[in-house]
């Protein structure tokens, strides 16, 4: 598991920056949605071409905010990486067309189209069939014109966004920033994000602990679903 303490020093600055430790010390588990970003085949399976190994670490607090969130009177939803493998770069030429080498991208390209096992979510992960899905063809779920997840969380009365899945610093960091500049509030699962080093993890947590939102371990998430309304 990753190393999930923010430094004392950030959190003292954080702090007396805003007044409280925390930017929101209480939920309304009714306007709040689990956001479970990319835990698919592609970045968990051991050698598929996205493997995150502590990713699979992650999926117990994941399936454990899950039910808190469930319980709450709160939704889930589901958010998939999803390529087309017909049409390699369109639209993404400088990702996979310069950034990545030619034969990673094509094996990426390869794994996260929709038909394909690597697009599938992991199938340890406690999905049901009144959450949400969502597909979404960039790193964020919260770029306009790049998911409908923002759409789906507005028809549900969805203001408050928990954040897990992997990789922390990519598309979760990703999907934090946007949603926080769409008007969400924003909480990123400490121990529920996965990514491939402790630095990575604990660097993004630190970004969006400082500007972006709030940073809470699943323990402390479900000691607020379970008290709505209570600061803590």
């Amino acid at each position: 598991m990753h190393r999930v303490e923010l430094p004392e020093a950030v959190i003292a600055r954080v702090t007396a920056r805003r007044g409280r430790r925390h930017a929101f010390p209480a939920l309304d588990p009714r306007r709040t949605a689990l956001v479970v970003i990319d835990m698919q085949n592609a970045f968990l399976q051991a050698g598929s071409p996205g493997e995150v190994a502590p990713a699979r670490d992650i999926v117990p607090a994941i399936n454990r905010l899950a039910v808190a969130v469930r319980h709450a009177g709160g939704r889930v939803a589901w958010v998939s990486m999803t390529v087309d493998p017909g049409t390699p770069g369109a639209g993404w030429p400088v990702f996979f067309g310069e950034i990545f080498p030619a034969e990673l991208a094509g094996r990426y390209i390869q794994a996260l189209a929709p038909d394909a096992e690597g697009h599938r979510l992991w199938p340890a992960l406690q999905a049901e069939p009144g959450d949400l899905r969502a597909r979404k063809t960039r790193f964020s779920a919260f770029l306009p014109g790049a998911c409908d997840l923002p759409e789906q969380l507005a028809r549900h009365g969805l203001d408050t966004v928990i954040i897990a899945g992997t990789l922390t610093n990519v598309c979760c960091e990703s999907s934090a920033r946007d949603a926080m500049m769409r008007g969400y509030r924003v909480i990123m699962a400490s121990d529920a994000n996965a990514t491939r080093s402790d630095e990575d993890h604990l660097a993004s947590l630190i970004a969006v602990y400082q500007t972006f939102g709030d940073v809470r371990t699943t323990a402390e998430l479900e000691g607020l679903l379970a008290r709505p309304g209570a600061a803590a």
